[in-house]
């Protein structure tokens, strides 16, 4: 038996227990005729107690011991007569009898502790080191009980996990698929999915009317923090239900986890339009923990001669409480924050409200302090505030002006991890024009069902035409979406042909559902919620990388494996591809 308990399982009650333990050596101390060692495992660390009077020939082993050495002790448990209040197994120690090495080990590339030396790559490379951490093994613990608690809540409400493939045929639309090449299909590519979205649409029309997976979905597309090659997705479908059901269902699990693993009580989700979203905050994720909702100020700075305003589509503001203080040195930090090339505004137009009553501005020459009291009321600024002023595009602008928010919510600590404020967003637009390539794209998928009452509005103005769509936000990050299906062989066809299908790509590419659709397709539904980011916004980090067991880094390699890599030729005429090797 290599062990009898834990390293994180014995207490006071345990005291004068012969027990056995193994695990890796944390670290050892030596003090005069006594050598301490810490013990670790996954559930915790215990002290081990070697004593130079009563056992000198296992002294001699344990000062050998160094760090990551995996050992087995055999000892009684004791009382610690300097008891550590930090460490669960604080009180007591294992006053060693008996000590067997398992496995030596060469010094580790950086220290496995919780404020590690090691940078991002050096651990990613050593990840299996670096997943001996305490703090990176409580995100992978958080993980586990999460994805445990969903089918605990989904099985109950009678939700059936069902497995659908890797291997599938590639769909246009979206991001970018991996391409798998066939060794017995010659010249022919597997896809790896997206999402499982077609699978889980047919299994509607199987009758499966409440589906759910837990499941890896692949994206060939450039990497941020919240996005990796490969991630993980909570994944339902529901049949005859509309979008009030799917939304009552999954704020349901979203406040099941909440009470469960956080035992935290959260207030129903309030609702915002996707128009009202881009008005209010630039975004269709937006951040509610704060305010500084954006105010339109157009109608009060044409007419004064300041061509900038003048001629912009648009001239928006937000509101910063008790910054009328800011420095020029902060205002002209803040400028450049705006003029960088990620968010490419011209320049930024600041009017402080100070506490004496008086408003001054970086364009005093073209307004009067009775125009700038104006724009101060409409933002309902009082005396100490300071206005923030972007213009230009619409749509741009709005963006712009909510980076600029999210900034200032980061200096004035308004972004409190500890505080969470969920939302729904409702109604986006069921299509996006691009210009370039003079056609209109699906904004979710082309499987999502126009709001009844804009189906008509297809054939005159598909712009305007809103989405049975709905996406979960937790503080301005997008958690999940889904939408209610189109179900209908001839609305779906519909979609296509505004989407610039013919007839015949159509039926090449999505044949098989549009076949299964004239066999009794039922009204359905469903969503899928990103566990990874899930998983991040509960343990309050600002990476997905930091709870995914093996993730890839910022450029999507594997560092561990050194993959993606070359293959043989052998391995490429198996399948009959041709390479043209970049030369070096």
């Amino acid at each position: 038996m290599y062990r009898t308990n834990t390293c994180g399982e014995l207490r006071i009650a345990n005291l004068n227990q012969e027990v056995t333990l193994s695990g890796w050596v944390q670290k050892a101390r030596k003090f005069g005729g006594m050598i301490f060692v810490d013990l670790r495992d996954r559930y915790g660390i215990t002290q081990l107690v070697f004593n130079q009077e009563t056992n000198a020939a296992l002294c001699e082993q344990a000062v050998k011991l160094g760090r990551e050495w995996v050992i087995q002790v055999i000892g009684a448990v004791t009382e610690r007569s300097s008891k550590n209040p930090n460490l669960p197994t604080g009180d007591i120690e294992i006053t060693v009898s008996e000590l067997n090495v398992l496995n030596a080990s060469e010094t580790p590339p950086f220290t496995i502790e919780d404020e590690s030396d090691g940078g991002d790559d050096l651990r990613m490379k050593y990840r299996y080191l670096d997943l001996r951490r305490t703090p990176v093994r409580a995100n992978l613990e958080l993980r586990h009980r999460m994805a445990f608690a969903t089918r605990s809540y989904l099985n109950d409400l009678r939700f059936m996990e069902v497995e659908t493939p890797v291997l599938i045929g590639s769909t246009p639309e979206g991001a970018r698929d991996f391409i798998v090449p066939s060794r017995m299909n010659p010249g022919e590519f597997y896809a790896l999915p997206q999402s499982p979205q077609l699978l889980k649409q047919l299994l509607m029309v199987s009758g499966f009317d409440r589906y759910f997976q837990i499941v890896k979905c692949f994206r060939d597309e450039d990497l941020r923090a919240d996005r990796q090659p490969e991630f993980t997705q909570i994944d339902c479908e529901m049949s005859f239900i509309e979008q009030e059901d799917i939304l009552s269902i999954f704020e349901g699990l979203t406040k099941y986890l909440f009470e469960t693993i956080k035992n935290i009580d959260i207030p129903n989700f309030p609702r915002i339009t996707y128009a009202d979203a881009m008005r209010l905050y630039g975004s269709d994720k937006p951040d509610t923990r704060f305010g500084m909702q954006f105010v339109e100020i157009k109608d009060l700075t044409e007419g004064k001669g300041f061509g900038v305003f003048d001629s912009a589509e648009y001239v928006g503001a937000i509101c910063a409480k008790g910054c009328a203080s800011y420095t020029r040195k902060q205002l002209d930090e803040l400028t450049d924050f705006v003029k960088r090339p990620q968010i490419g505004a011209k320049g930024l137009v600041y009017v402080r409200y100070e506490a004496d009553g008086s408003l001054k501005s970086s364009v005093d020459k073209f307004y009067s302090p009775e125009d700038l009291k104006k724009w101060a009321e409409k933002a309902g600024a009082k005396p100490g505030d300071l206005l923030l002023i972007l213009c230009g595009e619409t749509e741009k602008t709005q963006k712009q002006l909510s980076e600029l928010r999210l900034e200032m919510g980061n200096r004035l600590n308004l972004r409190d991890k500890n505080k969470y404020n969920c939302l729904w967003v409702i109604d986006f637009p069921l299509l996006e024009y691009d210009e370039e390539l003079n056609r209109y794209f699906a904004k979710h998928h082309p499987f999502t069902s126009p709001k009844p009452e804009d189906i008509s509005l297809l054939d005159s103005n598909p712009g305007a035409v809103r989405a049975n769509a709905y996406d979960l936000v937790i503080n301005g990050v997008e958690i999940g979406g889904g939408s209610i299906r189109i179900y209908n062989s001839e609305l779906q066809k519909k979609m296509f042909s505004v989407l610039g299908f013919g007839d015949e790509q159509a039926q090449a590419q999505f044949g098989f559902l549009l076949n299964a659709f004239k066999y009794g397709a039922p009204p359905h539904g469903g969503i899928a919620f990103g566990l990874d980011r899930f998983v991040s916004i509960f343990a309050g980090l600002d990476s997905i990388r930091d709870c995914i067991a093996f993730p890839k880094n910022n450029s999507g390699r594997d560092v561990m494996f050194d993959a993606p890599s070359t293959i043989t030729q052998e391995q490429l005429d198996e399948l009959h591809l041709k390479v043209d090797w970049p030369k070096k």
